[in-house]
């Protein structure tokens, strides 16, 4: 057997591999993307791969694959998980005869997300088993078990790593051959339609199906339980490993205890659970994001009145949001502990540590959105509106000075959230930005709707030819596959026109004065009904970058292009502009913007002087 060093999303793909499965759909989404990439990297043959254009649409291909047979697997983060809710919510009362796992991606921090939602939070609320990886050797192993169970029972199963296992590294020793899985195609049967005398009986058996599983779960070998003594310990995921560090480092000290380590959090493994509890005292839980663990424990012992104080959460004795460290875990067990907090011991100087830098996010130097937004910004200097923005890393123009984006939900919502703001204000111009890969996720429905009910917005495509926040993946607008076929593009401003919309126009936003001019024709059309402007220019990672520009400082005098442009690329030093030669992409956009012709290409020659 092979050892590799493995980023988790890579152990979940090439343990899927393993496992035999056949078909492998999803919807980028940090810190899930990876997964999917992967298996179309390492693919022995014969799996079929695809970006979906959302996760709802994603799912239902992967269910259908799963009808014939077929183990499938989706992928997707944990807000994507909402989109995908309504086919999951009825496939769980279905089922399925192929093995089929939903890897969802959670973000505790949250890192790169709208919010910190827990997956398996969702698990029972959809009456599904979840799976809850601590490691990437952990998690390489669990997937294969995943589509085990799922097939065993019949029913989906949610796969939840979150982001420091998907992408933290480990070396995985990978199993030999791959599970033979040979689907026998889709058999007609009258379960696989549903109806709501069916749905009652499938709820029924659902509701007989969860405690059976539960009661195999309790000897599952990654649900594990040690030690002894009158205190416990209950954790879960990455957790596990910060507690394990934050127990070496409070040292000899601390007393004896019972370390539950629970990796199927539902249904809950209540046997070993009870197990854990009988003759404790005291209990500390220690879990990313929601008291899953918490709740079930404290259940349990009111249930069977066990006179043991279970903490966390809810107590305060662990912090209600954000994602574990080492640290956070080391306080939490030296206060449970009744033990003094190394953490605080280490830091020797006194007084408060200086404050970090901010470095807040921005649009890359070179980035044509920067064009987009600072077109339709000067065209409405002088007139009343409201920016509406999307998911993507256009969102990164809230920041001043740019102040380009007021409003920001969930993908497709900037669109739709545009025509109830002009209900109320009629008065006002409406935009809304929206990125390419997101116009084919959800952006179209809401299009339609502004269409159909006339309502005068502006919509501004930002086609920058990927999908590029979550790593430069390609949809339906870009002409390739990830089985990598190359297929017809779906062509943004024909869909636009065939859904009613009047006015479309494409232009460069590079070129930026054609930008303003095709952004005032679209604001007078949006009097008549939507209008669109669809910006089309590469994202500067797939463009090699042009000449680099230099300041002249005798000629620079306003400092406009610091303060209308937010290049990090460019900063004001004793009142001049100066462009850092190592950022800059050569977009140009600073001297198109310069009123005294202060900035120019560097020539070859001139080059690192």
């Amino acid at each position: 057997m092979a050892t590799e060093f493995l980023m988790g999303n890579e152990a979940i793909a090439l343990g899927a591999i393993a496992a035999g499965v056949g078909v492998v759909t999803g919807y980028p989404g940090t810190p899930s993307s990876e997964i999917l990439q992967t298996v179309a990297k390492r693919s022995p043959g014969g799996i079929h791969v695809e970006w979906s254009v959302n996760e709802k649409v994603a799912l239902e291909v992967a269910a259908g694959a799963a009808f014939a047979g077929a183990r499938a697997m989706v992928t997707m983060k944990q807000v994507g998980l909402n989109v995908a809710s309504d086919p999951l919510m009825s496939l769980a009362y279905l089922g399925v005869k192929g093995g089929m796992v939903v890897v969802v991606a959670d973000d505790p921090g949250p890192i790169s997300s709208q919010t910190e939602q827990d997956t398996r939070t969702f698990g029972l609320f959809s009456k599904l088993p979840v799976f809850d990886p601590a490691s990437p050797e952990e998690a390489y192993e669990m997937i294969g078990d995943a589509f085990e169970l799922s097939e065993r029972y019949g029913t989906p199963v949610l796969f939840r790593p979150t982001t420091r296992v998907c992408h933290g590294n480990a070396p995985v020793t990978l199993r030999e051959g791959r599970t033979a899985v040979v689907p026998e195609g889709f058999v007609k049967d009258p379960r696989w339609v549903i109806f709501p005398r069916l749905s009652y009986e499938s709820h029924l058996r659902i509701e007989q199906t969860l405690p059976v599983i539960g009661e195999a779960f309790s000897g599952y070998r990654f649900n594990t339980l040690r030690g002894e003594g009158t205190l416990g310990i209950a954790t879960q995921g990455i957790s596990t490993a910060y507690v394990g560090e934050a127990l070496a480092a409070l040292g000899a000290g601390v007393p004896a205890h019972r370390l539950l380590r629970v990796a199927t959090p539902h249904p809950f493994p209540k046997a070993l659970a009870l197990e854990f509890l009988a003759g404790l005292d005291r209990v500390l839980v220690v879990e990313e994001l929601d008291p899953v663990i918490e709740r079930e424990l404290q259940r349990l012992a009111g249930e069977r009145h066990l006179p043991v104080t279970v903490l966390g959460k809810a107590s305060g004795a662990v912090a209600s949001a954000g994602e574990n460290s080492v640290e956070s875990v080391t306080r939490a067990l030296a206060g449970f502990f009744g033990l003094p907090d190394p953490v605080l011991a280490a830091v020797t100087p006194p007084g408060e540590a200086p404050a970090l830098p901010l470095r807040p996010p921005v649009l890359c130097a070179g980035c044509p959105h920067r064009f987009s937004y600072l077109a339709v910004k000067h065209v409405m200097r002088k007139r009343k509106a409201v920016f509406g923005g999307d998911i993507g890393c256009y969102t990164l123009a809230n920041a001043d000075p740019l102040n380009m984006v007021d409003t920001c939900l969930c993908m497709g919502a900037g669109i739709t959230m545009a025509q109830g703001l002009h209900v109320v204000q009629p008065d006002v111009v409406h935009f809304a930005f929206i990125g390419d890969s997101t116009f084919f996720h959800t952006g179209i429905p809401g299009v339609i709707n502004a269409v159909y009910n006339q309502t005068p917005i502006v919509v501004v495509v930002l086609d920058n030819s990927t999908t590029a926040m979550t790593g430069l993946q390609p949809h339906p607008g870009t002409g390739a596959t990830m089985m990598g076929s190359v297929a017809e593009k779906v062509d943004i401003a024909t869909v636009l026109r065939a859904i009613g919309v009047k006015h479309v126009e494409q232009c460069d936003p590079r070129r930026l004065e054609e930008a303003e001019a095709a952004v005032t024709r679209a604001v007078d059309a949006a009097a008549a009904g939507v209008s669109a402007v669809i910006f089309e220019a590469p994202c500067i990672h797939l463009e090699p970058a042009g000449p680099m520009y230099r300041v002249d400082p005798d000629k620079c005098q306003c400092n406009l292009c610091v303060t209308r442009l937010g290049c990090p690329a460019i900063l004001s030093v004793a009142g001049k502009a100066v462009i850092d030669e190592s950022l800059c992409y050569g977009c140009d956009l600073c001297a198109q913007v310069c009123p005294f012709d202060a900035i120019s290409p560097v020539t070859a020659g001139e080059a690192g002087k």
